[in-house]
């Protein structure tokens, strides 16, 4: 009688593990990486490695307020041009990091107009939302007077932006300047900058 529950019971233990096993083996792995749209965490902790980009740590209206120029960065972290993109911005944010503020705005946040998918309406001009066009990456830059200096969408160069930001600085153009060069502190992000 004994030997007959234990039969029954390495019975249903094997079809138990026979079932997990093969499900598993149907299910589709839920991997993530820099060239899929899949969500596997913020694009700026994993692809920049650059935790410190978020949260902002000054809102656009305090920005403005003290005269201080910004730089609005648009995203969702389940955008494959949106973690390519963020290796940019930290590079950008550790030469004017100090002197600009990054403010990095995920638009899940944001409350969206049903017609025209963008906040415009919703938001005061002081705040990031006023300025979403409806499309990531998107990147915003105000000089400290809060003069819009670039408005564009989808990715772009470190040196593209980096021009831009020259002359919100007053700096030397790129062709007449000493070219910069910082060493990487992450090994994914070396790879990505490059």
């Amino acid at each position: 009688m004994l030997s007959n529950y234990f039969k029954s019971v390495w019975r249903s233990l094997v079809t138990a593990i026979l079932i997990f096993v093969c499900s598993w083996g149907l299910l589709d792995p839920a991997l993530a990486g820099i060239d899929d749209d899949r969500y596997d965490g913020n694009v700026f902790v994993l692809y920049a490695g650059n935790g410190s980009l978020v949260p902002a740590k000054i809102s656009l209206a305090d920005s403005l307020k003290a005269n201080k120029p910004a730089m609005l960065v648009f995203y969702v972290d389940d955008s494959s041009d949106c973690k390519k993109y963020s290796t940019v911005i930290s590079q950008l944010q550790a030469y004017y990091g100090k002197a600009a503020s990054f403010i990095p705005v995920t638009v899940d946040s944001l409350a969206l107009d049903d017609k025209s998918s963008t906040a415009h309406r919703q938001y005061s001009s002081t705040e990031a939302g006023y300025y979403y066009g409806g499309t990531v990456p998107q990147t915003v830059i105000f000089d400290k007077q809060g003069k819009i200096r670039l408005d564009r969408a989808g990715q772009m160069s470190f040196e593209k932006v980096d021009d831009t930001l020259r002359e919100v600085f007053d700096l030397l153009p790129r062709k007449d300047s000493v070219e910069l060069k910082r060493r990487s502190f992450n090994e994914f992000n070396s790879e990505l900058a490059k």
